[in-house]
């Protein structure tokens, strides 16, 4: 257990490193220019931001679209003929942007929220995958 409690402190200190001091590559696009980027949509093409309860019942309505095409296509139901072109990466994308809407228009920072996120995942779930027989 003090080697699992060494190996864990170790790996953390490395993960705050690395998440602090390196910088990001240049060819990913970080989360706040996403938010941006909609935002600026929002603002010049879209007129105005739905509202919050519209856009949770949008991204409800694109993640349903994710799901049928995953449960169709990788799943055990059968894929439709109409079904079949349907673009899973621009399912994901639509769920990603109605995502961008609402975080920018209740004030979230998503690269902030992400990054702490990503922070408690590891501290949390640093041995529990490691013994989880199921992975194996």
């Amino acid at each position: 257990m003090e080697l699992i409690n060494k190996n864990f402190e170790l790996w953390v200190s490395r993960y705050e490193i690395i998440s602090q001091h390196v910088p990001r590559n240049k060819e990913i696009m970080e989360i706040k220019i996403l938010q941006n980027q909609v935002d600026e949509w929002i603002k010049t093409i879209g007129v105005r931001y739905f509202n919050e309860l519209t856009n949770m019942a949008m991204l409800t309505e694109e993640v349903g679209e994710v799901a049928r095409i995953i449960a169709r296509r990788y799943g055990e139901q059968s894929e439709k003929e109409s079904d079949k072109s349907k673009d899973l990466g621009e399912e994901l994308a639509d769920v990603l942007f109605v995502t961008l809407c609402l975080a920018n228009q209740t004030g979230v920072d998503l690269q902030a929220a992400f990054d702490k996120k990503m922070k408690v995942k590891t501290e949390r779930d640093f041995d529990r995958h490691q013994n989880n027989e199921k992975l194996k």
